[in-house]
């Protein structure tokens, strides 16, 4: 049941109907000795999230926590969000083909192209994607197509995603397309000597993460830059969009094809999904990317409308023609996620992004302080890689049979960094909670 508040003056109006004096006329029936007469001890009240979670111990002991992120981040997502989603001209995930019917939706994904471009820094974002991994294979293929297909390298840092890296691989399997690894230094960041190296007139697309996958802030500027004068495109995923609050938009420090994954913004994990995919790009690529976008017209009445402006796939155009065979975009998801954006605003968002900084910091510290060693040197956003050695796997089990996922031992993608634990701490993980898994990583005993 939703909590609506009353003025001093709704409250006089209803009294007025029901022929009562005063509020304290309703309980008259009530002994006086009963009657309370001051304040309920309660506790002092509580944010929305904070409240989610008590209520969630109160039903049943404390819900699992998670300080893993590595593409998929936990965040507090406004209850409003899917309230608003509920409603039945929204409630389908399902793009309109009839738009002339369809103008609340098509409105709802011009609102979110909006928000995605001016996230990005970049001119025109499309209506969405399915998720950031597919989105950032699909800028590889518009870069390679921008280059009218000349070009046959794509240099792929390191520090993107791993399963960003196998879609990616898949999507260009049977392509003339040769992927190369440009390899991160001592900070964590992509190694821009060994970009030097690599980058030559046949070079498509440079593709990069910020944050990247270890959490390192890239210099996005200096990378771009060496890009571009090589002729190559510049490809930037973001599978942690909070991030952009504080972070210099990837479109400002030089890409030209930004795309990310938007799960942190449409509320629980639900073990990785759904999400949707972000694209956006410069204006002068328009009818390279994938996808389709809505635009702003005016009717025959002078009134505003909504219409499908460019629809760049094969059900729409002849396929030798079309930029991608993506079916539809993530409509309810995207919705979601600029219901979020929306109640953020751009002061919300940059104090949720400084939130998630702030505990980072607190628990890199932390760590330090217990003796666990950073692995890289480069400035991290809300994730860091600790070098917890041979015990991590020990350690992480023992988290785990207490319901709390402790990190992510980078084992699974590199065997060489076995041991090396990927950590995330954002605004929904409380202070005892970090202290704890910290603690038992660093080989603390928990208490019985």
């Amino acid at each position: 049941m939703r909590y609506l508040p009353h003025t001093d003056d709704d409250v006089r109006r209803m009294l007025e109907v029901i022929g009562a004096d005063s509020i304290d006329a309703l309980f008259a029936t009530i002994p006086e000795p009963l009657r309370l007469r001051q304040p309920l001890a309660l506790p002092p009240p509580l944010c929305e999230s904070e409240l989610k979670q008590h209520l969630a111990e109160l039903a049943g002991g404390a819900p699992p926590m998670a300080l893993v992120g590595a593409g998929a981040y936990p965040h507090a997502i406004p209850v409003v969000v899917d309230q608003l989603l509920l409603r039945t001209e929204f409630f389908t995930a399902y793009t309109p083909y009839q738009p002339e019917v369809s103008q609340g939706t098509l409105q709802a994904i011009f609102e979110f192209q909006s928000m995605m471009a001016e996230l990005t820094g970049l001119d025109v974002a499309n209506a969405s994607m399915y998720d950031g991994a597919s989105a950032t294979a699909e800028a590889v293929l518009m870069a390679w197509r921008i280059g009218r297909e000349k070009k046959r390298r794509v240099l792929v840092s390191a520090a993107l995603h791993p399963e960003y890296r196998e879609v990616l691989a898949t999507y260009v399997a049977a392509m003339p397309v040769q992927i190369h690894t440009v390899d991160v230094d001592a900070s964590g960041a992509t190694d821009r000597a060994a970009l030097g190296k690599l980058l030559d007139a046949d070079t498509a697309a440079v593709v990069l993460q910020a944050p990247n996958f270890f959490g390192v802030v890239e210099d996005l500027s200096a990378l771009a830059a060496a890009a571009k004068a090589a002729g190559a495109v510049v490809v930037t995923a973001t599978p942690e969009p909070v991030a952009l609050g504080i972070m210099r938009a990837p479109g400002d420090a030089g890409a030209e094809i930004a795309v990310g994954e938007g799960l942190g913004l449409t509320g629980a994990l639900a073990f990785g999904g759904p999400g949707f995919g972000f694209f956006a790009a410069k204006k002068d690529h328009l009818r390279q990317m994938p996808g389709r976008l809505v635009g702003a017209t005016v009717d025959g009445r002078g009134e505003r409308g909504f219409v499908l402006t460019l629809s760049t796939r094969e059900q729409h155009i002849r396929r030798e023609k079309a930029t991608s065979n993506i079916c539809t975009n993530q409509g309810l998801c995207a919705l979601a996620g600029s219901i979020a954006l929306s109640c953020l605003g751009p002061q919300g968002l940059r104090e949720l992004a400084q939130h998630n900084l702030a505990k980072a910091e607190y628990a890199k510290r932390r760590a330090q302080q217990l003796g666990l060693k950073l692995v890289f040197t480069g400035p991290t956003f809300n994730e860091f890689v600790l070098d917890v050695g041979p015990a991590a796997t020990d350690r992480l089990l023992r988290l785990a049979e207490r319901r709390i996922v402790g990190g992510l031992d980078l084992g699974r993608f590199d065997a060489k960094r076995r041991g090396q634990v990927l950590c995330c701490v954002t605004e929904v993980h409380g202070r005892g909670l970090i202290d704890r898994v910290i603690g038992a990583l660093a080989g603390q005993k928990e208490p019985t």
